[in-house]
């Protein structure tokens, strides 16, 4: 048997138990800090999502209830993306600042049945775009698209305004265009909905990873990419600029979407800024973790919550998961 050495200092004291290693725990997930993102569309049934497994598009009746269960596992906060009809897409996306539209309506609906929940709402065109897209598209005379920046931050307002008048708690401004937050804000003071916070995308990467959310909401561009609005995924110092755009036009919380692989601009922004800050772990990541955990190369239950703590261990205040009602179900109130 081998000598003992003469180790003053032993780290592994500090992980001998569990009871231990909760008592020097420095990062601590509660169902508090989810977020649950849920897909709606105007038919009368709950059908299931191919390209997302084990999510679904709710109709109004069943989001009700989907909500009332993630209230009753203790999630306290859920966020809308409509699936919106073709019949209702045309070019300026009108559609979506229709008082009496789906997410209106929506808003209506959980709030008189689950009123602590917090609402927050997507604010972007491209549901309701027949482009595709998050910007009003014009055609230049070579063909090439290009999205109309002023314009469509005029649409995004109306839209926030929509949705702060059915009852929205947050909006949330996904689109990147330039100047929106400041905008929406103004018209948001203007009007009487001073209460209602934005949470800004701050730092929104044009991402490969949004594959199974189009394919949730038949939103795939018709023609082009979106990289002329959402960052370029080589950029770091880009996101600090967006988001202290987004500070100085009055912002109340800010995102990084994609989180996992963008962990750094997760740290990055939260030694920068002060404000709330939010990390939406995105469809692609969620459909990795489900086939792996499906083809039993993986533990799913643990893999995501290892997921989940590395999110806010880099320094996310709150995560946006479609694992949100199940992993919250599990953890200490």
């Amino acid at each position: 048997m081998s000598e003992k050495l003469n180790l003053p200092i032993r780290p592994r004291r500090n992980r001998k138990n569990e009871a231990v290693r909760g008592l020097v725990r420095e990062t601590v997930l509660h169902p508090a800090d989810l977020i649950q993102p849920l897909f709606l569309h105007e038919a009368p049934q709950d059908d299931p999502i191919v390209s997302m497994p084990g999510q679904r598009r709710w109709s109004l009746e069943g989001l009700v209830g989907e909500v009332e269960a993630a209230w009753s596992a203790g999630v306290r906060a859920v966020v809308f993306f409509p699936k919106i009809e073709d019949a209702l897409k045309n070019p300026c996306a009108e559609e979506c600042h229709n008082p009496d539209g789906l997410v209106p309506r929506a808003i209506r609906a959980v709030k008189a049945a689950c009123p602590g929940m917090a609402v927050i709402t997507d604010v972007a065109l491209d549901p309701y775009n027949s482009d595709g897209h998050d910007g009003i598209v014009e055609r230049t005379s070579s063909g090439d698209l290009r999205i109309l920046n002023d314009e469509t931050v005029a649409a995004l307002c109306r839209q926030a305004l929509c949705h702060a008048a059915a009852g929205a708690d947050i909006v949330a401004p996904s689109d990147m265009m330039d100047g929106r937050v400041g905008q929406i804000r103004a018209a948001l003071d203007a009007n009487g909905h001073e209460e209602v916070s934005i949470l800004s995308y701050a730092a929104k990467y044009a991402s490969a990873y949004y594959g199974p959310f189009r394919g949730a909401l038949d939103s795939a561009p018709k023609a082009g990419d979106k990289k002329t609005y959402q960052m370029d995924p080589a950029n770091r110092r880009e996101a600090l600029r967006e988001a202290e755009l987004d500070v100085a036009e009055g912002a109340d919380m800010l995102m990084v979407k994609p989180a996992g692989p963008y962990l750094d601009i997760v740290r990055a922004l939260r030694e920068a800024f002060d404000l709330p800050l939010a990390a939406y772990q995105v469809s692609g990541e969620y459909l990795m973790i489900k086939s792996a955990a499906k083809d039993g190369w993986i533990d799913e239950e643990k893999v995501v919550l290892e997921s989940l703590l590395g999110i806010k261990r880099a320094g996310a205040d709150m995560i946006l998961t479609y694992f949100a009602k199940e992993v919250a179900g599990r953890l200490p109130l």
